[in-house]
């Protein structure tokens, strides 16, 4: 759904001051470009609410009718597409999209804008289009980790699938988040849907599974025909191919396209590669010691590969991030032959250019990219399964990074993955070792990290995935063994916050714009979890009333922490001027 319309004289004034409290720079533009102002969230922030509204905000006035659900949309890793209402707001100078249902907590999002997005003027958004990462925040926990479930991924107790990767996103588009499982030995993933009851339960698995290719384990979740629905990525690094699957929204997927690429493909990452608004592919070949970029059509049909060199000796990891703010997002590649993560900056049209590299003390087996410092710059996790340690290589914005700083591990580890686990505003760190256990390891908030628990595997951890089984809002394990060819779900129960927070109405132990939009959907009529009377009174006045949420706005307008957006002027109708501006809010 689109509705798209102008905003007021003072809306831009509002604007204006309200970018200027958001610390937001402005975004260096390709000449003749139609440049960036800002975005909310942030580039690579941490800690967005999960039903926050997304903002780009402009230089110039944009043309309404270059604005649709394929130049504008943006992807939670574990929630799916973001379906909702795009609106041209601002004096016309800005673009929001107002997302029908909450991320989910602490997963990361990637919001992606197309070259079709033009000003008024005729000026068009620069060469490869804009994108960002951003996180959402997690509540705070207690970190006691229970176990509550254990399963086998087998169908046949005697014939191994050896489980080796694991996705956590939403199939079926219930709002609960439900556990893929891809498997090498049986070239298949298998899917288990969350009962969606809150009790963080998964029912068996989805038959039949869906076929890829053998040895079947790097993968990343996408939806690469926008249809809605989440759709998967593999690489196959027996066959040398990688097999693109069609999410059908029930857990099951149509058959694979299988796509031809180098040799022992062993990396992979989806990015909109050519500007054109919709997920690409790229992973690296370890055999060919170079990469391949799979351009999708639109349709989630891929097209031969092209290569390019990564800059080092065996191209093996590889994730994606904008590694130096200038809104398309880059390559960082983990070399395993010449022990080395290489950052590749993306140039706009279609190819990489290396920027730079560090050592990473041995060759990296896997990486993950957050910004571990708070400092607003990606940084980069490994893990090196030779030398039997992790490190930690922190970005300096410009596509740089610095020296790898090493924390041990145990024995061979193969995965890295961050999140807030802890939730208290950074990213943690759980590692996964194929001769050992998983190691999890509590971040400091200036990247410092310090060891915090080992959990015992079975026989031989192999990944690790931060996602919220159980709506809780915060985050849960689920670690796959590759031998035992198990799942084994950890939760853990978030801390609720004090009835004293002030204005605190969704009690994510924070008060933030996730506060307002839960105010007004319980003041016109949300039900279930939507009311919270004993906070909703954000003025103390003794009324659960219109001027709450508009008390709440102002109090985060004048401290800085609004979206940099045009928000209400509380004149001759706020509250008209409230719903307008803001929200079509959901039921949170």
């Amino acid at each position: 759904m689109i509705r798209l319309r102008a905003r007021s004289t003072l809306a831009m004034a509002l604007l204006s001051f309200a970018v200027l409290f958001s610390g937001t720079v402005v975004v260096e533009a390709q000449p003749g470009s139609l440049g960036v102002l800002g975005t909310y969230p942030d580039s690579n922030a941490l800690t967005a609410p999960i039903a926050t509204s997304i903002w780009i905000n402009f230089l110039e006035p944009i043309d309404p009718a270059s604005v649709s659900n394929g130049s504008f949309w943006a992807f939670g890793r574990w929630s799916g597409p973001a379906e909702g209402i795009l609106e041209v707001v601002g004096g016309g100078s800005s673009i929001r999209l107002t997302p029908d249902n909450p991320f989910s907590a602490g997963e990361q999002v990637m919001v992606i804008l197309s070259e079709q997005i033009t000003a008024v003027s005729g000026a068009s958004i620069q060469q490869g289009g804009y994108s960002f990462l951003f996180w959402t925040a997690s509540a705070s926990t207690t970190l006691q980790l229970d176990q509550t479930a254990n399963w086998s991924t087998r169908s046949n107790p005697n014939v191994s699938t050896r489980s080796y990767g694991g996705v956590g996103s939403d199939l079926n588009n219930d709002g609960n988040l439900d556990i893929t499982v891809i498997n090498e030995d049986t070239a298949d993933v298998r899917c288990y849907l969350n009962q969606g009851n809150d009790s963080g339960e998964f029912g068996p698995m989805v038959n039949p599974p869906s076929s890829v290719n053998l040895q079947a384990s790097p993968n990343e979740p996408a939806d690469f025909n926008r249809d809605g629905f989440v759709d998967l990525v593999v690489c196959n690094i027996a066959t040398d191919t990688v097999s693109v699957l069609l999410g059908n929204g029930d857990g099951t997927f149509a058959p694979q396209q299988q796509i031809n690429v180098g040799i022992a493909p062993r990396g992979v990452a989806v990015l909109d590669v050519d500007g054109d608004g919709d997920m690409d592919v790229v992973n690296t070949n370890y055999g060919n010691g170079n990469l391949s970029i799979l351009l999708n059509n639109g349709n989630g049909v891929f097209g031969a590969p092209t290569f390019f060199e990564g800059g080092g000796a065996g191209e093996r990891s590889l994730a994606t991030g904008d590694m130096n703010g200038d809104g398309l997002l880059d390559l960082v590649i983990g070399m395993l032959n010449s022990g080395e993560i290489v950052v590749n900056l993306n140039n706009g049209d279609g190819t990489f250019t290396e920027s730079g590299s560090e050592p990473a003390v041995s060759g990296t087996w896997m990486l993950a990219l957050g910004d571990l410092n708070g400092d607003g710059h990606l940084d980069v996790t490994s893990v090196n399964a030779s030398q039997d340690n992790c490190t930690t290589n922190f970005g300096n914005g410009d596509g740089t990074i610095t020296p790898a700083i090493a924390y041990p591990t145990d024995n061979y580890p193969l995965s890295t993955d961050v999140g807030d686990l802890d939730g208290d505003g950074d990213l943690d760190w759980v590692i996964s070792s194929y001769l050992g256990d998983w190691y999890i390891y509590l971040n400091d908030g200036d990247g410092n990290f310090t060891f915090f628990l080992e959990i015992l595997a079975p026989i031989a951890a192999s990944c690790a995935v931060m996602m919220d089984i159980d709506n809780d809002l915060d985050l849960d394990l689920v670690l796959i063994d590759e031998l035992a060819d198990v799942v084994i779900i950890y939760k853990q129960e978030g801390v609720p916050p004090p009835q004293f927070i002030r204005a605190d109405a969704n009690w994510d132990g924070i008060v933030d714009i996730g506060d307002v939009v839960k105010q007004l959907s319980s003041l016109f009529g949300c039900t279930a979890v939507c009311s919270c009377p004993d906070v909703l009174d954000s003025n103390d006045d003794g009324s659960n009333d219109i001027s709450d949420p508009i008390y709440l706005l102002m109090y985060l307008f004048s401290n800085g922490l609004a979206p940099p957006a045009p928000y209400p002027s509380c004149g001759a109708d706020p509250t008209l001027d409230t719903l307008d501006c803001l929200f079509q809010p959901p039921c949170l």
